[in-house]
């Protein structure tokens, strides 16, 4: 990369993925990109074409595999930005390509193969709802990338994230097929519960709520080892039965919202309890 080229003299302040609960930090100029630089956005372009792969696989009727092809790209696009933070080789560059790898990964492959697998069935309306949850999921993103220099973001100073992140609104919009494969029950394929579903999941993206981030997740001292001992157990779980797994995982999730927003109303009595700088 040259010297004049706009992404290696610009100073940068986050990279892929700056996470949402990221603190954001310097990085002083730099000239051209060392392959040091490159392994964080090579694993983003990675996901991104784990995304499009589902698509494909979608399309031939494979549908467990493009299921899974998209979490494989949620699991890229988790280690991504902490890859970069390791290898100090955040980039502005970074933040740009993973945010259009989130947008086809999670938003626009999610749509496509949840259409192809239930809502084509349901003429019309089934199309808007996958186009809905398409949309959410982008202007999602360009919310973060809008304010992803602001100082002034309530909820990520205080440990948490505002709405479903993309990568988790993927997850849960396929709990619907979670259900399907694990139980063979047609009814978790109906196109119209399918489509209310996917919106609804498009809705709690673009919204306001406070939810939680790994920041605000932290287990007293005594609940460490029976913490580690949970997540060993949780993926021992998905090897043995990974569709009940996900659905529950998702169900956990969505049963915690309520106790975020109460921690976060907690959090925002606290500050105005203070005296005012």
């Amino acid at each position: 990369m040259s010297d004049s080229d706009p992404v290696g003299d610009q100073q940068v302040r986050l990279g892929p993925k700056a996470a949402e609960d990221e603190v954001q930090q310097a990085r002083p100029h730099g000239r051209g990109l060392t392959l040091r630089a490159m392994a964080p956005n090579a694993i983003t372009a990675a996901a991104l074409c784990s995304g499009l792969t589902g698509i494909r696989f979608a399309i031939t009727g494979d549908f467990t595999f493009a299921v899974l092809a998209v979490l494989l790209a949620g699991l890229l696009d988790g280690i991504d930005g902490r890859i970069a933070r390791l290898l100090k080789a955040q980039s502005r560059f970074g933040a740009e390509l993973d945010s259009l790898a989130d947008s086809l990964s999670f938003g626009m492959a999610p749509a496509l193969i949840l259409y192809i697998w239930s809502l084509e069935d349901w003429p019309r309306l089934g199309w808007f709802a996958a186009l809905a949850y398409a949309i959410c999921c982008a202007l999602r993103l360009a919310r973060f990338n809008a304010q992803i220099d602001l100082d002034d973001q309530p909820h990520k100073s205080a440990g948490f994230l505002t709405g479903i992140p993309a990568p988790l609104g993927a997850g849960l919009a396929f709990m619907p097929f979670y259900l399907w494969t694990a139980t063979g029950n047609e009814l978790f394929r109906d196109p119209v519960l399918v489509g209310i579903w996917i919106v609804a999941i498009a809705a709690l993206m673009i919204s306001n709520l406070a939810t939680l981030s790994w920041a605000s997740i932290r287990p007293r001292r005594s609940l460490r080892l029976a913490f580690i001992a949970l997540a060993g157990i949780l993926v021992a779980a998905l090897l043995e039965e990974p569709w009940w797994t996900l659905t529950a995982i998702g169900v956990g999730y969505l049963a915690l919202m309520p106790v975020s927003l109460m921690r976060y109303a907690r959090v925002k009595r606290q500050r105005a309890a203070q005296p005012a700088r």
